[in-house]
């Protein structure tokens, strides 16, 4: 967001809803106010909130120019409903080895990737404020449970979805596999895919540098 400053105006819209519909009224808010292209705002939107896109994406089509999605793959992906004992197996491993958790969802077990996740960690610690607060137990088995629900869903029709996408994850990625990310790109029409080598669900973290200057290039075409 900070690097996005410097060309385009960032909006965050906190998630709502279990479909892109839900953030219709957010959207409205962003056209009563005067934007009048999202590509001055970056939305992030989980590909598998895109179920109901087609009637949001139709009536604001002048307020969603471009879309980035990273780490994730349509409904239904395949070990999309397995999240839950892959994060739970990464918990007990922070635990019983005085690490955080972060380490081993988000980056691979190499040199590379283990060294990527310290450095990552060590960022976050050095922001000042502003920072998230933990999550719940409560939020983490919605999400969780959302995620099941999700993976046992059949994968929605995206060839409604005409508006540039720039797809992103690591090559290994753990959490969400990355076969989903390709499956998402596929299913898109007018779509890229960047795939980082020796990276885990925290790909973009991990290539940090890449991912903005990418991502700048991709909205400002």
């Amino acid at each position: 967001m900070q690097a996005a400053e410097a060309s385009i105006r960032p909006i965050s819209l906190p998630p709502s809803g279990k479909c892109l519909a839900g953030r219709s009224a957010a959207l409205r808010r962003l056209w009563i106010a005067g934007l009048s292209t999202a590509h001055r705002a970056l939305h992030p939107i989980p590909a598998r909130y895109l179920c109901n896109a087609k009637k949001t994406l139709n009536r604001f089509s002048d307020l969603v120019r471009k879309l980035i999605l990273a780490g994730t793959g349509p409904a239904g992906g395949e070990g999309i409903s397995a999240v839950a004992g892959v994060a739970n197996v990464d918990l007990l491993r922070g635990f019983f080895t005085g690490q955080d958790p972060k380490q081993f969802l988000f980056f691979t077990r190499t040199p590379n990737g283990i060294e990527a996740g310290k450095a990552f960690l060590q960022w976050l610690s050095e922001r000042p404020g502003h920072r998230d607060k933990a999550i719940t137990l409560r939020a983490y088995v919605a999400q969780l449970q959302a995620l099941n629900a999700s993976g046992k869903k059949a994968p929605a029709d995206l060839s409604y979805i005409h508006q540039p996408v720039l797809v992103f994850n690591g090559d290994s990625d753990r959490m969400v596999p990355t076969r989903n990310s390709l499956d998402l790109a596929h299913r898109l029409p007018n779509s890229t895919l960047v795939i980082y080598p020796d990276a885990g669900h925290g790909g973009v973290f991990q290539f940090h540098t890449r991912f903005v200057s990418q991502a700048l290039e991709f909205l400002a075409r």
